[in-house]
């Protein structure tokens, strides 16, 4: 049986015996957009950290608790220069003792799940020439659901 709606965010999957229609299929669209036109890749960072925080699966758990760090530091304005340059010895893979990525084990997850208002399938709807205010839109209301689930510290 061909699920309904994502496993990890509960975005809806329109009936995908007419293509891929996941969320990795979501994902590759807005990476394609950002390959095919540069500018759209100033939300890069953005739209790489919202889709991985909806399906924490990707992430152990020291890795999600990163990432949403991440999310606030971003969505209160700095940039990733200034994130990059704070952070650099901390996350160095050579010195830094957790992992971003999950291991059998330690897979990121959020208990009880969030209900997610906004997901990768809503930027890809609203459509390319709304790209980059889609994804701002997204990590915004990423960050209310987050707070109304009690997840956001």
């Amino acid at each position: 049986m061909i699920p309904t709606t994502c496993s990890h965010c509960g975005a809806p999957l329109p009936d995908q015996t007419q293509g891929e229609n996941t969320c990795d299929a979501y994902l590759h669209q807005m990476l394609f957009w950002e390959q095919e036109t540069p500018i759209l890749g100033v939300v890069h960072h953005l739209m790489v950290l919202c889709y991985h925080l909806q399906h924490p699966h990707h992430y152990s758990t020291a890795g999600l608790a990163h990432a949403k760090t991440l999310l606030k530091s971003f969505l209160a304005g700095e940039s990733t220069e200034t994130i990059r340059r704070r952070q650099r010895e901390a996350v160095n893979s050579s010195k830094r003792r957790w992992t971003v990525t999950a291991r059998a084990g330690d897979e990121g997850r959020y208990d009880p799940p969030v209900a997610w208002s906004y997901r990768a399938a809503d930027v890809v709807a609203a459509g390319k020439e709304a790209y980059i205010a889609s994804v701002r839109a997204w990590a915004a209301a990423l960050q209310d659901d987050l707070h109304t689930s009690g997840h956001w510290e």
